[in-house]
C-alpha cells in the first residue's frame, strides 16, 4: 500500500479516536478525581487535534518516527475510552485514579513527542501557522503537572513496600480527596479491589495483580489510621478496646459474628463481604472454607459488661443514624442535634431500647412484616418520644403499587412523639393524670380540648403534649380525641409563636392521622396551609413532624390531589435541601407518595427536587434507596428524564446497578430503562456510563422485577444495535 496513503489514514485514525474520547469525557459530568484526570486528558488532547486536523490537510514531510508515534498515541487513547466506557467506578477509587493518571501520563508523553517532531519535520516557511499551534502546544505539555493526589497514593504505596509507615496526614488526605472517609465507603472500596484482583488471578497478569494488591494494602492502611481517629476509637472520650472494635465497620461491634479465619467482625460489614462473593478474610487474607458466622457470644458479654462498666446505654435501633458511634452515655444524645434543649428527660429505669444504624442495610422494623398489609420497596424510619424511642416506619407503597392502607386498630406507623415535652417552666402538676397506654374518658379528652382553646401557651403546650401521648399507640383514643373536637384546635396552634405548642400540636395531628376517618377530618379542617406554614418556619423537629403528617394525608387518594395543588411540594422539597437527615427522609417519603399521583410529578421536577436528590445519591446519606425509588418515579415523565441527565445521575444510577442493595437496584433499573427506551441520546449515555456488565447480573441474580427490567433494557439495546447494523447495511 502506498506509504502516504498509510499516513493519512493513520492520522484520521488517531483524529477520530481524540474526538470520540472528547465527546465521552464531555458527557461525564461528574467531579471525581478519575473526572477530574480525563478532564486533564481532554485539556491536553483539544490543542493537539487541531494539529492534527490542519495537518490531515495539508501536504507536509512524513517521517517513520512521527507514524509511530502517532500509533502508540492512538493505542492509549483508545484504551483511555475503553476505560471510561466500561465505567471506572467499578473498579475502585484508588485503582481508578490510579489507571487514568497513568494513562493521561502516557498521553503527555505521546503527544509531546508528537508536537516535538510536528516541530522538527515542518518548513517555518511552508506552514508557519501549523508551526506556530505545534510550539504553543508543546510549551502546553511540558509545563503540565502531574495530579498531587495521584503522587501521594505513589509515594505512600512505595513507603509499605519499603516497610515504612506512610504520613498520616498524607493517608487521611488521600483518603478525604478520593472519597474513602467513612467505614461504608472503605468497605465498597475493599470489595471493589477484591473483586478485581480474582479477575486478575483468572488473567494470569502478574504485574497488574501486583498492583491491585498494592493497593489493597494501601486501603488497609487508610482504614488503620482512620481507626485511630477520635469519632471511631473513642466514646464520649472513652477509648474503645482494640478487640471490641470490627476491623471493616472500626466501631464497637453490637453483632459480633466469627469468619472461617477466626477472626470477628460486626455481622452485617462482613455479610456485605460475602454477598459480594468475596471468600478470603479480609485481615488475614486466607481463603476461607465456608461462609458461615458463628456468633462470638464471649465478645458480646464482654462489651455489654464494658457498656456497664462505662455507664453506657446500650443502642439497639436505627434511629439514632445521624451519629458515628452506635453507643452513647446519654439517652439524649439520640435524639437529633435539632433537638430542643427543654425536651423532657428520659429516666434511664425506663430502658427504653434501641437499634444501630448499619450502613449497609435498610431500616426494618418486624412491625410492618407482621401488621402492615401493603406491598413496598422503599421505607422511610419513624421516630417515637423525646428519646425516639418507638423505632416505628413509615413505609410507603413501591412505584408499582398505587396506594397504601394502614390498618388503623394497630399501633400507628407514623407514632413518632417526637415533638418537645412541655417546657419546664410549667408545672407538671397541670397536666393529666391520664395513663396514656390505655383508653381514657371522655371528661379526660374534653378538658385537654379545653385547654387547647384557652390562651395560655403552657396549658395548650401541656394539652397537646397530652393528646399526643394518648394517640400515639391507640386507636380507639384516636377516633375519641377527634370525635371530641380536638383537630380544628390543634391546627389553629400550628399557627403559634411557641415552638413547644406548634411541635407537639403537628405530633398529635400526625398520631391522629393514622385513623383514616381523621386524615379526612384534618384535610377538611384547613390542615395544609398550616402545615405548610410549619414546614417553612418551624423547627427542625417541627418540620419533620409536618412533612411525615403530609404523607400520612397523601396515603388516600383523593388527597394525593389535594396535597399536590395546596402548594406543599416546594416546601417539602424546600426540607429535601435543608432539612435534618431525618427531616429529608420525611420530606422524601410524602414526595414519592404524591409522586404516585402523574400531575405531581412535573410539580416535583419543577421545584427541583432531583438534584437534591441526586446529591443524597452519596452513600454515606444512608438514602441512596430512597432517593433512587422517587428518581424512578420521576423518570416517567419527560421533565423528570432531562433533569436526571442534566444533574449527572446516570452514572449513579449505574452505580447502584452494581453496588446498592437489591431494592435499590431494582429501582435503579426501573429509571435506566425509562432513559434509555424514551431517548436514543440517553440510551447512548447509559451504554457510555459501563451499564451493561451490571446489567447483565441482574438479569441473572436479581429480584423478579429486577430481573424483567434488566432484560427490558438489555434487549432495547440489541434492537438499537441491530437497527444500526440494518441501516449501515
Amino acid at each position: 500500500m502506498d506509504g502516504g496513503k498509510m499516513d493519512r489514514r493513520n492520522i484520521g485514525g488517531l483524529i477520530n479516536s481524540i474526538s470520540r474520547l472528547l465527546h465521552l469525557v464531555s458527557c461525564h459530568t461528574g467531579k471525581t478525581a478519575v473526572s477530574n484526570e480525563f478532564k486533564s486528558i481532554a485539556g491536553m488532547l483539544k490543542p493537539l487535534k487541531c494539529i492534527l486536523d490542519e495537518a490531515f490537510g495539508s501536504p507536509f514531510p512524513w517521517d517513520e518516527r512521527l507514524v509511530t508515534a502517532i500509533e502508540e498515541l492512538d493505542t492509549v487513547v483508545n484504551e483511555a475510552r475503553d476505560f471510561l466506557e466500561k465505567g471506572p467506578y467499578r473498579l475502585g477509587k484508588i485503582y481508578s485514579l490510579t489507571r487514568s493518571s497513568e494513562m493521561a501520563s502516557s498521553i503527555c508523553n505521546s503527544a509531546t513527542r508528537i508536537c516535538q517532531l510536528f516541530s522538527d519535520l515542518l518548513p517555518s516557511y511552508s506552514f508557519p501557522s501549523l508551526l506556530s499551534a505545534t510550539q504553543q502546544c508543546m510549551r502546553e505539555l511540558k509545563c503540565r503537572e502531574r495530579d498531587g493526589l495521584s503522587e501521594l497514593i505513589v509515594v505512600a504505596q512505595k513507603d509499605l513496600n519499603n516497610n515504612l509507615v506512610p504520613s498520616v496526614e498524607n493517608i487521611l488526605k488521600i483518603a478525604e480527596s478520593v472519597g474513602l472517609a467513612s467505614n461504608g465507603e472503605l468497605l465498597m472500596e475493599s470489595i471493589a479491589l477484591e473483586k478485581e484482583r480474582l479477575k486478575l488471578e483468572t488473567k494470569h497478569n502478574p504485574e497488574s495483580l501486583d498492583m491491585i494488591n498494592e493497593m489493597i494494602q494501601l486501603v488497609l492502611h487508610i482504614r488503620y489510621c482512620l481507626a485511630k481517629l477520635e469519632k471511631y476509637s473513642s466514646i464520649n472520650g472513652v477509648l474503645i478496646p482494640p478487640h471490641f472494635r470490627c476491623p471493616l465497620s472500626l466501631q464497637l461491634m453490637l453483632d459480633p459474628v466469627i469468619l472461617a479465619s477466626g477472626q470477628t467482625f460486626e455481622r452485617s460489614f462482613i455479610q456485605k463481604w460475602l454477598d459480594n462473593g468475596l471468600r478470603i478474610c479480609p485481615m488475614t487474607r486466607q481463603n476461607i472454607q465456608h461462609t458461615e458466622l458463628v456468633s462470638n457470644y464471649t465478645v458480646k458479654a464482654l462489651i455489654s459488661t464494658w457498656c456497664e462498666e462505662n455507664n453506657f446505654m446500650f443502642l439497639e435501633s436505627r434511629i439514632c443514624d445521624e451519629i458515628v458511634s452506635p453507643f452513647t452515655a446519654s439517652p439524649s444524645q439520640c435524639r437529633e442535634s435539632t433537638a430542643r434543649s427543654n425536651a423532657k428527660p428520659i429516666n434511664r429505669a425506663q430502658q427504653h431500647k434501641f437499634e444501630i444504624s448499619d450502613v449497609d442495610r435498610e431500616d426494618e422494623n418486624p412491625y410492618y412484616t407482621s401488621h402492615l398489609q401493603m406491598q413496598s420497596t422503599y421505607s422511610l424510619d419513624r421516630r417515637s418520644s423525646s428519646t425516639r424511642s418507638g423505632s416505628n416506619s413509615s413505609v410507603i407503597s413501591s412505584i408499582d403499587v398505587l396506594a397504601s392502607k394502614f390498618d388503623d386498630q394497630l399501633s400507628s406507623p407514623f407514632s413518632k412523639d417526637v415533638g418537645p415535652s412541655p417546657s419546664s417552666n410549667f408545672s407538671r402538676s397541670n397536666s393529666s393524670n391520664i395513663t396514656h397506654d390505655d383508653s381514657t374518658t371522655s371528661s379526660d379528652v374534653e378538658k385537654l380540648v379545653e385547654g387547647l382553646k384557652g390562651p395560655n401557651p403552657d396549658t395548650q403546650a401541656t394539652c397537646a403534649y397530652e393528646l399526643r401521648l394518648l394517640s400515639k399507640n391507640n386507636g380507639e383514643n384516636r377516633v375519641l380525641i377527634a370525635k371530641l373536637g380536638a383537630i380544628r384546635p390543634l391546627i389553629s396552634l400550628l399557627h403559634s409563636e411557641y415552638s413547644d405548642v406548634q411541635e407537639n400540636a403537628v405530633t398529635a395531628l400526625l398520631n391522629l392521622s393514622i385513623n383514616n376517618e381523621n386524615k379526612a377530618l384534618i384535610a377538611k379542617g384547613g390542615a395544609l396551609q398550616p402545615l405548610i406554614y410549619v414546614l417553612e418556619s418551624g423547627t427542625p423537629v417541627a418540620k419533620e413532624n409536618a412533612a411525615a403528617t403530609l404523607f400520612s394525608l397523601s396515603t388516600l387518594e383523593e388527597y394525593k390531589v389535594e396535597v399536590g395543588n395546596s402548594g406543599a411540594i416546594p416546601a417539602l422539597v424546600e426540607l429535601l435541601r435543608t432539612g435534618t437527615l431525618r427531616g429529608r427522609k420525611d420530606a422524601a417519603t410524602a414526595l414519592f407518595n404524591l409522586s404516585i399521583h402523574h400531575e405531581n410529578k412535573a410539580r416535583i421536577v419543577q421545584a427541583g427536587a432531583v438534584r437534591y436528590l441526586i446529591d443524597l445519591m452519596d452513600p454515606g446519606t444512608g438514602m441512596v434507596d430512597k432517593s433512587v425509588a422517587l428518581l424512578a418515579n420521576l423518570s416517567t415523565i419527560h421533565e423528570g428524564r432531562l433533569a436526571i441527565v442534566h444533574e449527572g445521575g446516570i452514572p449513579l444510577l449505574v452505580e447502584t446497578l452494581e453496588t446498592g442493595t437489591q431494592r435499590g437496584k431494582e429501582n435503579a433499573a426501573s429509571a435506566l430503562l425509562q432513559l434509555s427506551i424514551n431517548s436514543t441520546k440517553f440510551c447512548s449515555l447509559v451504554l457510555q456510563e459501563g451499564a451493561v456488565p451490571p446489567l447483565i447480573a441482574l438479569s441473572q441474580f436479581g429480584t423478579p422485577r429486577a430481573k424483567e427490567k434488566a432484560q427490558q433494557i438489555l434487549g432495547h439495546f440489541r434492537s438499537q444495535r441491530e437497527n444500526i447494523v440494518r441501516k449501515a447495511r
